[in-house]
Parts: C-alpha cells; sequence; structure tokens
C-alpha cells in the first residue's frame, strides 16, 4: 500500500481478541502506520497500556468518556495517577469532555460535575505537556472551548467534531484539530465541515468499533475505511488525493508523536 495512514482515534479495547487480531494483521497491507487507541475509563486505560506493550503501532491514550455516569471519586483519582505514572508510554489524554449524548436522553442529568472532571483531566494535559482528544459536540463544544482557552491549551483534537459556525471559527482561530470518520461519504454534516475546516488542522479516525452506514453497512469498522475517507475529502477539498494523504498523515504525525 503506497498511501500511509493513521487512524487518530479508535477504541481498540472494545473489540474482541480476534478482531483486534485481525486489524493489527492487516495493518501493513492497508498501509495504517499507528492506531490511536483512546480509553473509555481507568479499565480500559490498562488494556490499551498492555496492547500497545505487545504492538508498539499501538498508541495509547489515557481518560475517562464522558457518555457515561459519573466515577467514584477513587476510580478517578486511580486513573489520574495511573495516567502520571504511564505518561512516558501514552499519546494523550482522551478521550475526554461532555456528556452530550447521556443529557440529550436525561436532561435531569447536570452537566456540572462533568465539567469540573474534564477541567482535571485538561490540568493533567498541561501538567505533562500532552494532546488532549476530546468528546465536545454542538452546543457543548463552546464550553470546551473556554476551558481550553483557560487554561492556554493549544493541542487539542476534536473528535468527530459535530457544531455551529461560529463555534468551528473560535476553534480554527485557536488551532485545535478535528478528525473525520468514515460517515463523511454520507453525511452532509461531516462534509460540510470538511469544507469549511482548514486541511492543515485535520486528522482522520474510525471510532472503531462503532458502525457506520452507507458503503460500510453491517460491515466491521477497520482503519482501512480511512482511504475512502481520504479520497472523500480530497473530492470535496478538489485536491489530489495523494497530497491529502501526505498531509493528513505529517499533521497527525506532529500533533501526537
Amino acid at each position: 500500500m503506497d498511501h500511509s495512514i493513521i487512524d487518530a482515534h479508535i477504541h481498540l479495547d472494545l473489540y474482541d481478541a480476534d478482531e483486534q487480531a485481525f486489524i493489527l494483521r492487516d495493518m501493513e497491507k492497508h498501509g495504517v502506520q499507528a492506531l490511536i487507541s483512546v480509553s473509555q475509563h481507568l479499565s480500559s486505560a490498562r488494556v490499551n497500556l498492555t496492547l500497545s506493550q505487545k504492538d508498539n503501532r499501538i498508541k495509547p491514550a489515557f481518560g475517562f468518556h464522558p457518555e457515561q455516569a459519573l466515577p467514584e471519586e477513587k476510580e478517578l483519582t486511580n486513573l489520574k495517577l495511573f495516567t502520571e505514572k504511564h505518561h512516558a508510554e501514552m499519546a494523550a489524554i482522551g478521550e475526554v469532555g461532555l456528556p452530550y449524548y447521556l443529557r440529550k436522553k436525561d436532561s435531569s442529568i447536570p452537566i456540572e460535575p462533568y465539567i469540573e472532571i474534564l477541567e482535571q483531566f485538561i490540568q493533567q494535559a498541561v501538567a505533562l505537556n500532552k494532546p488532549i482528544v476530546l468528546h465536545a459536540v454542538y452546543e457543548d463544544a463552546p464550553i470546551v472551548c473556554t476551558l481550553l482557552e483557560k487554561h492556554s491549551i493549544t493541542k487539542a483534537h476534536f473528535h468527530w467534531f459535530k457544531g455551529d459556525r461560529k463555534t468551528m471559527e473560535q476553534m480554527i482561530s485557536n488551532g485545535y484539530g478535528v478528525s473525520i470518520t468514515p460517515d463523511v461519504l454520507y453525511e452532509q454534516e461531516i462534509q460540510q465541515l470538511v469544507k469549511q475546516y482548514p486541511l492543515s488542522h485535520m486528522m482522520v479516525e474510525t471510532d472503531g468499533p462503532w458502525p457506520f452506514e452507507g458503503p460500510f453497512k453491517k460491515k466491521m469498522t477497520h482503519p482501512k475505511m480511512i482511504h475512502h475517507t481520504i479520497e472523500k475529502i480530497a473530492s470535496i477539498k478538489k485536491m489530489e488525493a495523494q497530497e491529502v494523504y501526505n498531509i493528513l498523515y505529517e499533521n497527525t504525525k506532529q500533533f501526537y508523536f
């Protein structure tokens, strides 16, 4: 495979062992140089660390995914201690952010405790000099931008971002990165994001094992899908595919490595 790619956001620990082995065997054939494998919570972080110790193409990120019930104080403390202990082995703090979809299902869930936890992770990213991977969409994104600005964070990656033009302009002005998922092939909202966001601050991801529709319906989410994503980005940007491949690859390398 001539085109090198990096999956900038995948939950490798959520695949079963056979699926993980299949993806890892397949990586070289499809030009996949690395996987940024983000974590859901402490036990997820431990699994991702173990996976990375077995295969150095896996780059783990440690964090607490916000679309779940708040962690106990002890777990949060232990996660932060784990992250500090293994910071040299991790690519980033993540996945962290705010619970947009959880609160859509149950509007009684308060956002303030999640903001407090997110700020703790932002402070840890600053202390450890690491990038941060964010789950922050729609009206939650401006809240997160304000927190990042408060702590002078520049290396912020909004994965699978969705939001309004004003927030997007704020993110672009601050130099924050976004990553594009395979649904760019069939979702106008994501296609519009690609049109508006500069390629210089863009990456590509699968968010696997999250499933996709369109040409990927009923297929296991695999990093090779990124090739379709990049071809679509090139088409939208009216650029040569090879140039887009090169820029996205270098963006991700510079951001994470």
